[in-house]
């Protein structure tokens, strides 16, 4: 799962993005109000950890544009305003859970998970279908026609943001923030190697995952060739 961290103090944020990203999150890291905004709109993030005081914009300015524009991503605000007044406005702008700091970062998990289980008002984070796939994004399981599919994490991943954007052109560069965490060494070709990977195991609906030369991958439910260029097919 992916989350998004908006946090300007350094300390703070080395902490929660180290020990997220060894509990297995892929996490990108926003350090002002703008920023967290337009990453927050231009990204799929399953959670945001929203820090109060930001330069820019607070987070009751970031959180309210947010739900203004109509994301409805699970935020949990974080501050060290512990007035019954800056959390019931935290709620009001539209986060779903408020937590003082200083905070344990076993209490932060177990509320990320609580965030996570009810996921979106739409419900994304239960079971994503798209033609013969279901991605149990609670459970990190995926299925091809109701049989398990054995994948590795990094290929999960890849099979999640693909369906989560189905029917999108997916670039190199985005599917690489998805998959793969933020520091780790990777090859200039794992997204292709990955993408290979992931129709080996889809087997006879590997075509599912279409290659737009000269852009990037996206999945599609009708099959067909493997291969496209924009405008058309090859």
């Amino acid at each position: 799962m992916r989350l998004l961290v908006v946090e300007d103090d350094p300390t703070i944020s080395h902490f929660l993005v180290k020990g997220l990203r060894e509990e297995g999150y892929v996490v990108d890291l926003a350090e002002e109000g703008p920023a967290a905004e337009e990453q927050a709109l231009s990204a799929t993030y399953d959670a945001i950890l929203l820090d109060v005081l930001l330069p820019g914009r607070d987070g009751f300015g970031v959180c309210a544009n947010l739900r203004e524009a109509g994301l409805d991503t699970p935020v949990l605000m974080l501050t060290a305003r512990d007035a019954v007044g800056d959390r019931v406005r935290g709620l009001d702008c539209g986060a779903d859970d408020y937590l003082t700091k200083p905070f344990s970062f076993d209490e932060l998990l177990a509320r990320l998970r609580a965030l996570l289980r009810r996921g979106r008002t739409r419900a994304l984070t239960g079971v994503l279908s798209h033609g013969p796939l279901a991605v149990d994004t609670g459970g990190r399981r995926a299925t091809l026609e109701g049989r398990p599919l054995e994948l590795t994490a990094a290929e999960y991943r890849l099979l999640e943001v693909l369906v989560r954007r189905a029917g999108q052109i997916l670039s190199r560069e985005e599917i690489a923030d998805a998959v793969f965490r933020a520091g780790e060494e990777t090859p200039s070709n794992a997204v292709d190697v990955y993408v290979g990977y992931l129709r080996r195991k889809l087997g006879a609906d590997a075509a599912l995952i279409h290659t737009v030369r000269g852009l990037g991958y996206m999945l599609r439910a009708d099959g067909g060739a493997g291969e496209e260029r924009p405008g058309g097919r090859a």
